[in-house]
């Protein structure tokens, strides 16, 4: 893009986000106004003005309560905009005509179809799978069939319960590398952990291998500037940014590229919760000893994980539509040909719940335990009815959330949940050396997921996210050994808040699980 096109479109940046700020204020100013003026009971044209604004916020209640939502969020927006309409409407109108996303869904749409000819399908694995369990099949089944995320063999997996021994395996295959580099990451800090990488990925770059950078801004806009960009690209290393922060003020940060991808050549790929910034390795702690998890994966299964990155990668500037070249055929022999990988993604730009519905598969179909780790526990109803009817037909339902929070309100409204999923039986716990960030479960020694997604709804119904369903896998077990290492150093509160809470602890609870589809 050259600099006439770039500042052209910092103009219209600009120009868009003062236009939203202005509309908010003049909103604000409305509604502040409209209740001035019921105070000062003005009968006579408020009645008629009040009547008609009342027929609206009717009408844009009862389109709300006929989309395809999530019900919790439904509620909560309807309760918002029947105490405040003007606001109300205004706020729920920006949040959802957003003109980023849909350029965005446009885009997307488009560079699937060029990336579907690409998409490997394998009818004899789904019929392997059929004949081993067909729970399993079922849920590789739905991947396939509703989100278009084939299911492989021929592909190794290591799981790594620490982000240093991640982010040191990944060096050291970086260092391998012979065609391209590709890696997208919600943030990235240019500081000591990235240090050595960056060393890793210049290097390579001045050997002639393809070095692409992707990372989202608001993730990454305390750790880096766009100077970070230029002094990549310096060194022969090409980088985008993902829904780049206006100047002065944008109202449409609500939609993130959370995602954490590193392909290596097309054969060996990795992904977990970690981002590439010092806390998440432990050399600085904000929150005590931080727990962050990640796996490695070679084989056939990082095809998918390079379609996801080629996608996203496009999608804020399409170029190099040659994807052939990226997406080469691989023959590859595992340790272990008897296990399935079906990495997959969930995206904000469609009805479709991927990320939601694979956890609900796996807490369904569990019959002995299931183990979960997550940083933030903001349930919609179905999660929360399926865990607690797991609990309640024996299955060992086990939780882990921080001991040490990064946002203390997140805190608050997680544990807005304890008290119904404790009494129905699920065990909570709380990761007292400080904050684990990681995003994974484990089921009955067999099936697992590993990836970004948080079970909260900014993970589940607004951010760009990316995980990997496991069947049959050794690394499986060494994620529950993990989680039984975790359980020994952690504090359970399951009795603590199955004995009851006082009344105004319930109101409290009640008023954070009312924002909480909100946050």
């Amino acid at each position: 893009m050259d600099a006439d096109k770039v500042e052209k479109k910092h103009r219209e940046d600009v120009k868009n986000s003062i236009g939203r700020f202005l509309f908010v204020g003049i909103a604000l100013l409305v509604q502040l106004g409209w209740v001035v003026l019921f105070l000062f009971r003005l009968t006579e044209h408020y009645l008629m003005v009040s009547l008609i604004v009342r027929v609206l916020t009717v009408l844009v209640v009862l389109r709300i309560f006929g989309k395809h939502e999530n019900a919790a969020m439904k509620m909560s927006w309807i309760l918002t905009i029947m105490a405040a309409p003007i606001l109300g409407v205004v706020l729920y109108e920006l949040r959802t005509r957003s003109n980023f996303i849909k350029t965005v869904s446009r885009r997307f749409n488009v560079i699937d179809r060029e990336l579907q000819p690409y998409t490997v399908e394998d009818a004899e694995i789904q019929e392997k799978l059929r004949n081993l369990d067909r729970g399993a099949a079922n849920q590789f089944y739905y991947l396939r069939s509703y989100a278009n995320f084939p299911v492989y063999q021929n592909t190794d997996i290591r799981y790594y319960p620490e982000a240093s021994e991640g982010l040191k395996a990944q060096i050291e295959e970086i260092r391998k590398a012979k065609h391209y580099i590709f890696m997208e990451y919600h943030a990235i800090e240019d500081k000591n952990a990235f240090l050595a990488l960056k060393t890793a990925l210049i290097e390579k770059a001045k050997e002639g291998v393809l070095v692409r950078i992707f990372y989202d801004d608001v993730g990454s806009v305390g750790f880096i500037s766009p100077a970070f960009v230029r002094a990549m690209e310096a060194h022969g290393i090409e980088c985008r940014v993902f829904n780049p922060i206006v100047p002065i003020v944008n109202l449409f940060m609500n939609n993130r590229d959370h995602r954490k991808i590193t392909v290596i050549d097309g054969t060996v790929g990795f992904t977990g919760g970690y981002n590439l910034a010092d806390e998440y390795f432990n050399i600085t702690h904000p929150h005590g000893y931080w727990k962050d998890v990640g796996i490695r994966m070679e084989g056939e299964a990082v095809h998918t994980l390079t379609m996801l990155f080629l996608e996203m990668w496009n999608t804020m500037e399409k170029s190099d539509r040659d994807y052939a070249k990226y997406l080469p055929e691989i023959h590859y022999s595992p340790k272990e040909p008897d296990a399935f990988a079906a990495p997959y993604a969930d995206s904000p730009l469609d009805e479709k719940r991927i990320g939601e519905d694979v956890y609900l598969n796996l807490i369904k179909n569990a019959k002995d335990y299931v183990y979960i780790m997550t940083p933030y526990l903001i349930l919609t109803d179905d999660m929360s009815r399926e865990l607690c009817l797991a609990a309640r037909r024996g299955v060992d339902v086990r939780i882990i959330t921080p001991g040490k929070p990064d946002k203390k309100l997140v805190l608050k409204i997680t544990q807005s949940y304890f008290g119904s999923l404790a009494s129905a039986g699920v065990r909570i716990y709380e990761y007292t050396p400080g904050f684990c960030h990681g995003k994974m479960a484990v089921s009955d020694d067999t099936m697992a997921v590993i990836g970004t997604i948080n079970f909260d709804y900014r993970s589940l119904y607004h951010h760009f996210e990316n995980a990997v369903l496991l069947y049959r896998y050794k690394a499986i077990l060494d994620m529950k050994k993990d989680f039984e290492n975790c359980f020994s150093e952690s504090m359970e509160q399951t009795e603590k808040y199955r004995s009851g809470r006082s009344t105004a602890l319930r109101i409290g609870h009640c008023l954070l699980r009312f924002i909480a589809p909100l946050v």
